[in-house]
């Protein structure tokens, strides 16, 4: 079996992201053998479309709703179920693999298309393409091109399998808002040795950039009557924070786990600013406070809690809910804190609760009780023994993220990475304005906190014939309340996508449809039972009529005749 063509072709446009995986493969055998195709995609991006042709006749993927795509499934496939095509593989990554078996001389050609919205973190986006066809492949093809209207700021290509020879194969184009990559080695550039047939291309192809910006009220684009706006002040001054660290060290913990946690702690201790106030709290089934008080990150207070974090051993069971609950009124009774400042509370777990309160419900109930809106709860899960619902549906209610820590040798880097994107909030209650009678299926607009570095996003239809769409920001910085306004002129921002040969048209609208899936599907997280039906409706809805597989759609796979007829492609979550 010989691929003898890939290729990843990938367009961003002002952030979206659209990849399409074309691998082609014929079986050189004299018998029927089967053919795989196995890529990797990040866990961010939707899948939109799937296709196989053998000899000419193509077989596409279907994206139906996913409770009936599986019935329909479990009748074909009445002998039990086999696995789905789409796996988690790791923090950043899943994997889609489907086999066909083709007969002798025979040719299939796979392709997959997916797309997403590339976030901002610790400022640049991060286009990963994960590159390995675990063989030599006669036309091997990488093709990136960017076009963002604000300008490109910095660009640059990042690889875990670089070597000089490859280097050769790999050129950047770019202007001063385009940028073209192309990466495409020969047969021999691709091999570990000249004897052996082996590949060098094993590992992640990476892009990051930033883009331009003019201190204003961010950036609007406009394509056919949709419209996307990005906003990410710069040089602000930094709000001080209250940040109360909630450490698990039951058993669960010991070892190699606890000594990451010390290690990234011990990072995290010098990053703190001089005017932050901060303390730990440690916990097993019993709840341990280093100080009764919050305390000023002066040099002093550092030393001596890197001295309390190197003492830190693991035993014993996992009370979370009185260390959250201890952590809220430590809050609670600070005083003397800065007047304008954020505060938070980092939570870092590896386990289900065992210790005390041990009902799930019942703690987060607690929880958003005492948090009452006044605090953001990030909840970090170490490892998969955590019930990662659990803490996700905890940080969503209480304006925090969840994140899940992988075991892995940069688990302190993980740990520390997370704490370097919440550790500059600039910006609290941000509320992004537009005429209520000029745009509609606005996705979030409102915001807690921003942090340096990421980018708010807006997206919505205009639904009158505009010539202008004035946007208006509200927020407080820790200098003042600020109020930004600017004014879009919508047939000048049509006008900046008309003659771009490669753009798909309708790219703003299917990204506005992506970014209000994801918030529908963040919003059920947290919402009521009854709320949590309605809001899957309209994601669903969105999903079908977008096609993208999403946690409530399925993509439908078929195959010759021959074969196990169809197979299904459904999303993975981190929850699972």
């Amino acid at each position: 079996i010989e691929i003898y063509s890939l290729h990843v072709d990938c367009k961003v446009t002002s952030r979206f992201a659209h990849t399409v995986i074309t691998s082609k493969i014929v079986n050189r055998a004299n018998e029927s053998r089967e053919a795989t195709f196995e890529v990797e995609l990040p866990k961010t991006a939707f899948i939109t479309n799937f296709s196989m042709s053998i000899d000419g006749k193509v077989y596409p993927g279907i994206i139906k709703e996913k409770a009936s795509a599986q019935k329909e499934y479990d009748t074909a496939v009445s002998r039990g179920q086999s696995a789905g095509l789409v796996k988690i593989t790791g923090r950043k990554l899943e994997q889609f693999h489907v086999s066909v078996s083709i007969a002798a001389a025979s040719k299939v050609t796979f392709e997959l298309t997916y797309e997403e919205l590339l976030k901002r973190q610790l400022g640049k986006f991060e286009l990963l393409i994960k590159v390995r066809p675990k063989q030599l492949v006669k036309h091997f093809q990488i093709d990136v091109h960017i076009f963002e209207p604000q300008g490109i700021r910095f660009l640059e290509t990042d690889s875990t399998f670089m070597t000089n020879e490859l280097t050769k194969a790999l050129t950047k184009v770019q202007n001063e808002t385009k940028a073209h990559i192309l990466f495409k080695p020969t047969v021999d550039q691709q091999k570990i040795n000249p004897e052996l047939d082996e590949t060098l291309l094993n590992g992640d192809f990476v892009v990051r950039y930033d883009v331009k910006r003019g201190a204003t009220a961010g950036d609007v684009q406009i394509v056919n009557g949709y419209f996307v706006h990005y906003f990410a002040p710069r040089e602000m001054p930094v709000f001080p924070k209250n940040v109360i660290f909630v450490i698990d060290r039951s058993g669960s913990m010991a070892g190699r786990k606890i000594e990451q946690t010390r290690d990234a702690l011990l990072k995290i201790l010098q990053d703190l600013r001089p005017e932050d106030h901060f303390s730990f709290i440690t916990f097993n089934s019993k709840v341990a406070e280093w100080k009764s008080s919050l305390l000023q990150a002066t040099a002093e207070n550092v030393a001596s809690a890197a001295g309390f974090v190197q003492t830190l051993s693991a035993s014993g069971g996992t009370d979370i809910n009185r260390a959250l609950l201890t952590a809220v009124s430590v809050l609670d009774k600070a005083e003397r804190l800065p007047e304008r400042s954020v505060s938070m509370i980092i939570l870092l777990t590896d386990g289900q609760p065992t210790s005390g309160e041990s009902n799930v419900e019942v703690i987060q109930e607690n929880i958003q009780k005492a948090v009452n809106g006044k605090y953001a709860l990030f909840c970090l899960g170490f490892g998969f023994d955590v019930s990662y619902k659990f803490l996700e549906k905890m940080a969503l209610s209480n304006g925090g993220i969840a994140r899940r820590i992988y075991e892995n040798a940069d688990a302190a880097l993980q740990l520390q990475g997370f704490y370097q994107e919440v550790a500059t909030p600039i910006l609290m209650k941000i509320e992004m304005q537009y005429p209520e009678n000029a745009v509609e299926g606005l996705t979030k607009n409102n915001f807690k906190l921003f942090f340096e570095g990421s980018e708010i996003i807006v997206a919505g239809k205009i639904i009158n014939e505009l010539d202008l769409l004035p946007v208006e920001i509200k927020a407080q910085s820790h200098a003042s309340d600020l109020t930004l306004k600017e004014e879009a002129n919508v047939k000048e921002k049509e006008q900046v996508f008309q003659n771009q040969s490669y753009i798909f048209g309708n790219f703003i609208e299917r990204l506005w449809a992506y970014l209000t899936i994801q918030q529908l599907l963040e919003k059920s997280i947290s919402a009521q039972e009854e709320d949590q039906k309605t809001l899957e409706v309209q994601a669903l809805e969105l999903s079908l009529r977008y096609s993208f597989v999403t946690p409530l759609t399925s993509m439908v796979v078929t195959k010759p005749a021959d074969q196990q007829q169809t197979e299904l492609a459904n999303k993975p979550t981190e929850a699972g």
